[in-house]
């Protein structure tokens, strides 16, 4: 029996059409304007809503469950994931790339946990509920792509 060795992926071998696609994702970023000073576009404020809404939620539901550690939850993991939350809706107020990079990864995480959810759902309403929440996730996530690149553009 022989073992063949794979053959090294090649990019240029992957899209044929390599030279146009650099050619306009260069003339993409060209025409991408940087964030104007104090300037927030509308999906950036619609994710420091939901961070500082969730922070809330989270705290209030630490503070009113009773017997919350056997929901499987602590007061002090509360007020660690409350703070993170808040953390991150400062930083996005702020137009920190970081925050903004940090609240897509948990959108991202969001998205696919509730589309394993969804494999699972046991009514029409949790299906409902799942799909809604994969869509507002990642239409927001695909928001802030563009938003990320403004700012980028704005530190070059």
């Amino acid at each position: 029996m022989s073992c063949s060795t794979p053959t090294p992926w090649k990019p240029e071998l992957a899209s044929p059409n390599r030279p146009e696609r650099a050619q306009r994702e260069d003339l993409l970023r060209a025409t991408l304007q940087p964030l104007r000073e104090d300037e927030r576009p509308p999906a950036l404020l619609a994710a420091i809503a939901v961070c500082a809404l969730l922070a809330l939620a989270v705290i209030v539901g630490a503070v009113t469950v009773r017997n919350l550690s056997r929901h499987g939850g602590s007061l002090p993991g509360g007020v660690f994931l409350a703070g993170v939350l808040l953390l991150l809706a400062q930083g996005m107020y702020r137009r920190r790339y970081w925050a903004v990079l940090g609240f897509e990864a948990l959108l991202a995480f969001q998205v696919i946990v509730t589309s394993l959810a969804l494999v699972v759902a046991s009514t029409i309403v949790a299906a409902a509920i799942c799909l809604l929440s994969v869509g507002l996730g990642g239409w927001l996530f695909w928001k802030l792509v563009r938003v990320m690149g403004r700012m980028q553009a704005g530190e070059r």
